[in-house]
């Protein structure tokens, strides 16, 4: 399974790419692959300022609906909105075009509470 070592990665199965003061969010391999067929991603919290740990928004897959976590605090920017009309796109390209959402970085010390790719590997066993 494909852990890219350049992002960091949230206990709830997010990755975080940092860009400045943007972090670009969405689920891993890992995440996407045990829910299986992703057929509706939901973000309506645009706009909104939340802590890390609040839940941003949801995915649903054909046999579950999970919450997506927010892994760090901020204010979110944008969703991808491609995945509104492709959204198996997080299936088979969860690290690229798959991306769900952008936060302006709140607290640059919320990444420290982040895995890199080794620790994301241990934690998923």
């Amino acid at each position: 399974m494909s852990i890219p070592t350049d992002l960091k990665y949230s206990k709830d199965h997010e990755w975080v790419r940092v860009e400045g003061d943007v972090a670009t969010v969405g689920i891993t391999a890992y995440a996407q692959g045990e829910l299986g067929d992703i057929v509706f991603v939901e973000v309506d919290t645009v706009g909104e300022t939340m802590d890390k740990e609040e839940v941003f928004g949801s995915v649903e897959a054909v046999k579950t609906v999970s919450d997506l976590y927010m892994p760090i605090s901020g204010e979110i920017l944008e969703f991808n909105e491609s995945l509104n009309d492709g959204p198996e796109t997080v299936n088979s390209d969860p690290y690229g075009e798959g991306w769900m959402i952008k936060i302006r970085i709140n607290d640059i010390s919320d990444l420290e509470a982040l895995m890199d790719a080794e620790g994301y590997a241990v934690h998923i066993g």
